[in-house]
């Protein structure tokens, strides 16, 4: 099939790389987001998905909103039979959507109708699921409750980060998808309605989702701080500075919720059931490092306090 491929982030890549590869299917063009600011001199930087089309020779398109004209007209020239979806970020709507002949194909990352929106992977982790997945299923003008045609699912490791979780997802939904496409083209597969029931939501997190709040038993900090990693990134507070924290580990000490002690060769913070063991910290202008190398370097006192 003709192909229009559609992603922006890194994660988009496994994806994009097994349809090139594929010898039945040919990626025409891909649809990213346009080029974004990064860096300290905020310079504007193609998306990772454009890089790797652009050292493949391939189209690339970066409208604002899918209704731009220019950007229909252009796709209307290219008639692709179908669009794969990977984690493009933005809404699709008509007459865009129904331009390729088989319509627009989402990789997701859950196992539908769970976790339908922008952040599945960050909502699973932290709502403690024991298993996640991926979905492929035909894009409507609903928030992902579009017909399915193929699942897999994975396990959450308990020292699993969002982004780790999201990284073999992406890895292993990129045979999914290409399966999916396959049954398409072939005419094998047919999508299946979602279920009515385990409907749930996942929207983004935002910065104040990724504060860590030490009133809160140890294993919900714990799901916080991973669930926040890499993004927005996991914080605190200390003599009203923010501190930026990795993944913290519950650990043993029973301490009162935000009191910080270094014990046992560890830094460690209290929180309403057992204490948390810290891994990194990153204070205001510095750069992360060992929440050991830190706490000895920030001259603590014995009656220190996080998320003052």
């Amino acid at each position: 099939m003709r192909l229009l491929f559609a992603g922006t982030p890194q994660v988009a890549l496994p994806s994009l790389r097994a349809l090139l590869a594929h010898p039945r299917h040919e990626v025409v063009a891909v649809l990213t987001r346009p080029d974004a600011r990064a860096g300290r001199g905020r310079s504007l930087h193609p998306s990772p998905v454009a890089d790797l089309a652009a050292e493949h020779g391939i189209e690339t398109l970066k409208p604002s909103r899918s209704s731009e004209p220019e950007f229909l007209r252009r796709l209307a020239e290219l008639a692709p039979d179908c669009a794969p979806v990977v984690a493009y970020g933005a809404l699709l709507r008509e007459p865009a959507l129904s331009l390729p002949r088989y319509g627009w194909v989402n990789l997701h990352f859950s196992v539908l109708p769970a976790w339908r929106g922008a952040a599945p992977v960050q909502q699973a982790v932290l709502a403690g699921d024991e298993y996640t997945g991926a979905s492929t299923f035909q894009i409507g003008p609903g928030l992902d409750d579009g017909p399915v045609y193929g699942v897999l699912t994975e396990k959450i490791r308990p020292e699993d980060t969002s982004g780790d979780l999201l990284d073999r997802l992406a890895e292993a939904g990129a045979p999914l998808l290409v399966a999916t496409l396959d049954g398409i083209a072939d005419g094998s597969l047919r999508p299946q309605p979602q279920s009515r029931d385990g409907i749930s939501l996942a929207p983004k997190l935002t910065v104040a989702d990724g504060r860590l709040r030490f009133g809160d038993p140890a294993l919900a900090v714990a799901r916080r701080s991973r669930a926040c990693t890499p993004d927005p990134g996991a914080w605190t507070t200390r003599r009203g500075e923010r501190l930026k924290l990795g993944p913290v580990t519950p650990s043993e000490p029973v301490l009162e919720p935000g009191r910080l002690i270094i014990e046992r060769g560890g830094v460690y913070v209290g929180t309403a059931t057992t204490a948390v063991r810290l891994s990194t910290v990153q204070a205001p202008g510095k750069r992360a490092m060992p929440a050991l190398d830190w706490a000895r370097g920030a001259r603590l006192t014995g009656t220190e306090q996080l998320g003052d």
